[in-house]
């Protein structure tokens, strides 16, 4: 492994200059790009010791063996080398957002005597106008068959359609009115190119007017008694209202914008993109991609802004970005998106309105793509072997842990206390094995007494019905079972693996209870850190870190993360009935009895908030008056908002 020291430069030999800077490996491979409004700056804190840096980034520097920069006049110019290099080189510890796959557009050649509408991959040509870009070819195909009974413009390659020409005959299209034939002579070049202009402003947003004429149109035929014409115009009206439905209005103001949104975890970013043209979305593309560097959002944002419009021209680059995050040189990659466009865009974060609903709307759509990226992950057989084959390698482990425990403490501010415990069998989640926990022995905010007490709870069980249990075979194998009732005992079975969210601390206080119970030996104890997802094993000064790719850290991190929403899931509910109760106790008449209906009805104080005094009166053993006072006390107190930050699993209040 390459020492940093051996290639660091001096520093009077970096200039103070923006640039961009690449990282060699030993066969002179570019690994990494970057780039710095002060070179200097910039890469001296990449020789720092090695423990102090992340450990991505401590990956990259023993893996590099050089290091080379290229200095340039603005930072607007080092955003476009960079683009370029991370094009040209593929650099594997940069975040690839975007994969090989060009996106297609609705494309209409003007350039052309007779325009062809078509599908249109790669660079944009002079002369022809484009809309989108879409998901698929196949959207742009059904938009185009539905709107070429109303706009009967030319879609034929050039081979057909000067074979049409030579034999006089149109083609299929032609003879189905799907096609004004100028092949053959049926309309002028003029009309034609008439056709294709309005089939332009009909794609660019000019709707209306459109379906109010042909609407005019088949009432005139009507009243004409020209009943064939007038149906054919309906058929036409429906056609335009249901290429419309397909492109729903999202912004009203007929809007540009690239509608962005991230969903992040410590190892993989999922990034969604709505492309809306004049107010509406004409596509939609989406990534997930390996989280390589460090760096908050708005650095993520950044990257993947340079990445998404680094090669676009035009009309690829909208008037406006909107993003979750500003990313840290807006106004440079202001400048950068403004020069590829050719006019001024802007890069903001939507704070209200339409354009505030459908960033959220984004956000839940990435947050799902992440989400159904790691369930493909789970679900997948050779993929669960080998992370479970990785877990048993990297921590030394006697056995292949088939059955994983994982054990996370919740509160707030020390109140509330509670903890959870979820178990993993073969990589996948046992929930009827889940359990939760109410701390009683432990006061105030204190994690590493309340993970003690649970693990002293959960196996001095396990001790117990270990004790009295009988073992049988079935088809499954030995079962451990009840000998009154014949049925399994989930807790009498000893777990492969017990983990706990934590580092350190946690994972000794967890050791100790094992070995109050005479435990520690049998049952192999971790502890996974949130912040740098390291790993930690017991009276180990350091952590044991997997590879970024490697199946065994997503696993423990799914079982973490798990563990995390099970935890804060119970405390919600134990807060929100004692939130109820708290606010009940000073209604006069109403008793412990009468609460708990209460509680049962309407399980929240939210919802008990929401719902009226006639709802609140037909329940039994509460009248009218006894209900206006319950609505009156729940009203006049104070609603909390907790949040809960879904990195950590940690509950603030406002």
């Amino acid at each position: 492994m390459p020492d940093p020291l051996s290639y660091r430069p001096k520093p009077g030999e970096i200039p103070t200059q923006p640039g961009v800077y690449r990282f060699r490996d030993s066969n002179r491979r570019v690994i990494y790009v970057g780039k710095a409004k002060n070179l200097r700056a910039r890469l001296q804190n990449y020789f720092q010791p090695l423990p102090s840096l992340h450990p991505r980034t401590a990956t990259m520097v023993t893996t590099a063996a050089s290091v080379e920069w290229t200095t340039v006049g603005t930072e607007v110019e080092a955003l476009q080398l960079e683009y370029s290099w991370i094009k040209e080189f593929d650099p594997r510890f940069n975040v690839k957002y975007r994969d090989d796959k060009s996106y297609p557009w609705l494309a209409v050649t003007l350039d052309e005597e007779f325009p062809r509408v078509q599908v249109m991959r790669g660079a944009k040509k002079k002369g022809t106008r484009y809309f989108g870009p879409y998901s698929h070819a196949w959207a742009i195909r059904e938009t185009v068959d539905l709107l070429l009974r109303v706009f009967p413009m030319r879609s034929c390659s050039k081979g057909v359609f000067n074979r049409a020409a030579q034999t006089g005959r149109p083609c299929l299209l032609g003879y189905i009115d799907k096609c004004s034939a100028p092949c053959v002579g049926r309309v002028t070049p003029e009309e034609h190119r008439a056709i294709a202009q309005d089939f332009c402003d009909f794609m660019a947003g000019n709707t209306t007017a459109f379906v109010k004429r042909l609407e005019r149109e088949m009432y005139a035929a009507s009243e004409a008694m020209e009943f064939e014409r007038a149906a054919r115009l309906r058929d036409d009206v429906g056609a335009l209202r249901t290429a419309l439905e397909k492109q729903a209005v999202v912004l009203g103001d007929g809007t540009d914008a690239d509608v962005i949104a991230l969903a992040e975890d410590p190892l993989e970013v999922a990034v969604q993109v709505f492309h809306v043209r004049g107010g509406r979305i004409r596509g939609q593309r989406g990534w997930v991609a390996d989280r390589v560097e460090e760096g908050e959002t708005a650095e993520l944002v950044e990257h993947f802004l340079v990445q998404l419009y680094g090669g676009e021209e035009g009309d690829g680059v909208p008037r406006e970005v909107l993003v979750p995050a500003l990313p840290p040189e807006s106004a440079v990659l202001e400048d950068l998106l403004s020069e590829r466009r050719g006019s001024r865009v802007q890069i903001r974060v939507p704070q209200r309105g339409d354009k505030k609903t459908l960033q959220e709307t984004v956000a839940r759509n990435a947050a799902q793509s992440l989400a159904l990226h790691k369930t493909k992950r789970a679900s997948d057989l050779t993929t669960r072997n080998r992370a479970l084959a990785e877990i048993q390698e990297h921590l030394g482990l006697a056995e292949v842990p088939l059955r994983i425990e994982c054990y996370d403490v919740s509160n707030l501010q020390g109140t509330e206390v509670v903890a959870s415990m979820v178990v993993f069998e073969d990589g996948l989640a046992r929930k009827s094995d889940y359990r939760r926990f109410v701390i009683k022995g432990v006061e105030g905010q204190n994690d590493v007494a309340s993970m003690h007490e649970v693990i002293t709870r959960r196996f001095r069980r396990l001790l117990d019905e270990r004790g009295d249990a009988v073992e049988r075979s079935d088809e499954t194998g030995p079962l451990l079972v009840d000998p009154e009732t014949g049925r399994p005992r989930k807790f009498a079975y000893t777990p492969g693996l017990v983990v706990v969210d934590g580092g350190p601390p946690q994972v000794a206080a967890a050791l100790d209870a094992l070995t109050g119970l005479g435990l520690a030996d049998e049952i192999p104890v971790v502890g996974l850190a949130k912040r740098l997802e390291e790993v930690w094993l017991p009276d180990d000064e350091d952590p044991v870190i997997f590879a970024r790719s490697s199946e065994g850290l997503y696993l423990l991190q799914r079982i973490r993360d798990e563990a995390h929403r099970f935890a804060i899931t119970h405390h919600r509910n134990r807060r929100s009935k004692s939130m109820v109760e708290s606010v009940l106790d000073d209604v006069p008449g109403l008793g412990e009895v009468r609460r708990k209906v209460l509680m049962k009805h309407f399980g929240s104080l939210k919802k008990l908030r929401a719902a009226t005094v006639e709802e609140i009166a037909v329940l039994p053993g509460i009248g009218p008056r006894t209900a206006e006072a319950i609505a009156t006390a729940v009203a006049a107190a104070k609603p909390t908002a907790p949040t809960v930050n879904m990195t950590t699993g940690e509950i603030t209040e406002e």
